[in-house]
């Protein structure tokens, strides 16, 4: 190779190169291929065609006399099978050889000498790089093929390095935002609803003892917290339903986790009872299964007094089964119905039931059903 022409090649495919791994836009590098091929061919035209899944090449980037971006090539077209193939062809007009003349665009049928060298690594064609030259100029030479046939690899091979690159930056990106939903779920959750439990239970044993302003100062001061809880788990579901890679975190542990936290709360450990298999559970299904928990499990800290409380999780060809019972005094009359009211919605949103039953000889039964 002409040590001119090679020192030329270096220095465009490093250019190249450097865009694409400083974090580029791959719609601004390829602009940066097309005029480099065009200048070290001597070419009028260069394009770069993008394979689909339908193994047609689409034109990303063009830099010459014509615009024919978004073009679509046959998949039978001399481009396309270079692309699929890896090997070059060059032709003296490719619009009267019979290879390449049933597939030329009306756009390109100015021009005839044409060469077209696959893009991207043997691994990963990405999909054609294509030069030309005006009719009645000199067709492309081998030597000319074989530099861009090596910058079309080593451009393609950096395009390729950049997308491995993003990609494990928005794996790193993913992973801050679980680690954050799951830090802002399992710790701050748990201790806002654990102070709001607290709170209101002091509420209730002081009674009368507190004057109608700080009483209504207590009561605001859990609705405070209910409301804060409510925007953090709106947040940890913002940061999720985001993030492709990482699910909302599994039914079965944050149920759990729910149990695991009343029993603290309670003064002894829930009977937890689990069947089934919970990882084909759809996330909204799980997200509406343990908010419903949760706050089950909230009314019996907050109002029963119980002493035993068994917790079932079921999933079965029916659907998913939720079932919280105490032995506690009941539902008592005049309580507000805010929490049975949340049940109630979580149900209908999920497409499910919730029934509650209770007495002050037998306690409280709240059964949670989803079809699924």
């Amino acid at each position: 190779m002409d040590p001119a022409l090679a020192s030329r090649t270096l220095q465009v495919a490093t250019e190249i190169t450097n865009a694409a791994l400083s974090g580029e836009d791959p719609d601004a590098v390829l602009p940066l291929v097309v005029r480099g091929a065009a200048d070290l061919a001597g070419a009028h035209l260069c394009l770069v065609g993008v394979r689909g899944e339908d193994d047609k090449l689409t034109v990303e980037a063009a830099y010459g006399g014509v615009d024919p971006v978004g073009t679509v090539l046959s998949s039978r077209s001399v481009a396309a099978r270079v692309a699929r193939g890896g090997e070059p062809v060059m032709v003296s007009d490719f619009t009267s050889d019979p290879s390449t003349a049933p597939f030329v665009p009306p756009i390109l049928r100015l021009y005839g000498p044409f060469a077209v060298v696959p893009f991207g690594t043997s691994e990963r064609r990405l999909g054609a790089l294509a030069v030309y030259r005006r009719r009645g100029h000199e067709p492309f030479g081998p030597a000319t093929v074989d530099v861009l046939n090596s910058f079309a690899a080593q451009a393609g091979l950096a395009l390729v390095l950049a997308e491995g690159s993003t990609a494990r930056e928005a794996v790193a990106v993913y992973q801050e935002r679980e680690r954050i939903a799951r830090d802002l779920h399992d710790v701050i959750i748990q201790r806002l609803y654990g102070a709001g439990v607290q709170l209101d239970l002091l509420s209730r044993q002081l009674g009368n003892k507190l004057s109608p302003t700080e009483g209504k100062r207590l009561a605001d001061a859990v609705d405070q917290l209910d409301q804060t809880i409510a925007e953090v788990r709106a947040t940890v579901r913002s940061l999720r339903n985001t993030d492709p890679l990482y699910p909302s975190p599994a039914l079965l542990e944050t149920a759990r986790a729910e149990v695991n936290t009343a029993g603290e709360l309670l003064g002894f450990a829930p009977e937890f009872e689990v069947h089934g298999d919970f990882t084909d559970v759809p996330p909204a299904v799980a997200d509406h299964a343990r908010a419903a928990l949760r706050e089950a499990l909230s009314n019996v800290v907050r109002h029963s007094g119980a002493s035993a409380v068994t917790v079932s999780l079921c999933r079965d060809d029916h659907g998913l089964r939720l079932k919280v019972v105490d032995n506690g005094c009941g539902i008592p009359p005049g309580v507000a119905r805010r929490g049975l009211l949340h049940l109630e919605e979580r149900a209908e949103a999920a497409g499910g039931t919730c029934v509650v039953e209770s007495s002050a000889r037998t306690g409280t039964s709240v059964r949670w059903t989803v079809s699924i």
